[in-house]
């Protein structure tokens, strides 16, 4: 039978055509089934490698909050609003993100830091206190992590050491804390000199997670050192006394994981001098923001930032006076 070059392109056309036929219906049935929710995020995890180690940053969610005179201390409201506005978000919120770690390295899954915690989760109708659904979709199980290595012991980091209801969260981890932050938050006499509400909820918080949940199991970890295979402790006090940065590192490949070196990017990355409410002593945080800065820039070294937009990590660069952050491009592949 003779098949015209007409015929020919009208049947490859209708090949071609099939399968998106196929795809619409489905999508269509997807989306009338009722058990598939249209009206929530997916599971927030980012994956990325260092080397030959994997880093899953999995999202606790973002608290989203009125700005207030003395969110930050050394400047008006009117230029913290401004600095919104210039980065095309609301003038009158603040949202901050959380991003705790995953990390596979040296054949164990480490977390670094662990967000709210479950008890926030239900206080804050799902906004914040995720990181326990997030880190099941990202096939991991709490059982499994052989350490937890934490930065400083603000709540938004310690919180999620312990489950609703009190018990631990990682049941079969140990515990590593700044040697210097442990020394400061279980002195007796530094907790009876806290004169703020603020200090003593975070004195209080601190007892209440490592005195009631973990019972004090906990091993302390000097700066300088590898804290677990790959993964440096790199001193950077002023948010917290015994706050701490990582270097995590394989063959040539490194990520500085900043921790709270600065809070919101488009606040304290831009603004490197502006002073946040929540740094214990300002003028060292400023130094240790201003050293850690020049050499991220100096060594074009990708840094990771717990409270920067997910996934929080990129590159920083010299703007002016102060500093960009400049995200590294989301990849598909690891």
């Amino acid at each position: 039978m003779d098949v015209t070059r007409r015929q020919t392109l009208v049947g490859a056309t209708a090949l071609a055509a099939a399968p998106l036929v196929g795809v619409a219906s489905s999508t269509a049935m997807a989306m009338t089934d009722k058990t598939t929710s249209i009206d929530k995020q997916a599971p927030s995890f980012y994956r990325y490698n260092v080397g030959q180690i994997i880093v899953t940053v999995v999202s606790d969610g973002a608290n989203t909050f009125p700005l207030q005179e003395g969110f930050v201390v050394n400047t008006p409201v009117e230029n913290v609003r401004k600095a919104l506005t210039d980065a095309f978000r609301p003038a009158d919120t603040m949202t901050i993100s959380f991003g705790p770690l995953a990390i596979k390295t040296g054949g164990k899954l480490v977390v670094v830091d662990t967000g709210m915690g479950e008890g926030a989760f239900a206080s804050s109708e799902g906004a914040v206190g995720q990181f326990n659904t997030n880190f099941a979709a990202a096939g991991f199980d709490p059982k499994d992590v052989s350490t937890v290595v934490i930065s400083h012991f603000h709540g938004d980091h310690i919180n999620g050491l312990l489950r609703a209801d009190g018990s631990p969260a990682f049941p079969n981890a140990e515990i590593l804390v700044p040697e210097v932050e442990w020394k400061f938050f279980m002195s007796d006499e530094e907790m009876a000199r806290a004169n703020t509400e603020r200090m003593k909820t975070v004195f209080g918080n601190a007892r209440r997670v490592f005195d009631q949940g973990l019972k004090r199991k906990i091993t302390p970890y000097a700066w300088d050192k590898e804290v677990v295979p790959g993964l440096q402790s790199i001193s950077a006090p002023g948010h917290t006394p015994g706050h701490t940065s990582f270097v995590l590192s394989s063959g040539s490949d490194k990520v500085f994981i900043q921790s709270d070196v600065t809070n919101d990017p488009d606040l304290f990355v831009r603004n490197p001098g502006w002073h946040a409410g929540f740094d214990q002593d300002p003028e060292l945080a400023e130094k240790t923001r201003r050293r850690v800065y020049e050499m991220l820039v100096s060594e074009r070294m990708k840094v990771q930032g717990f409270h920067y937009p997910f996934p929080g990590v990129g590159h920083i660069e010299k703007d002016g006076a102060g500093y960009r952050l400049v995200p590294v491009q989301w990849s598909p592949n690891l």
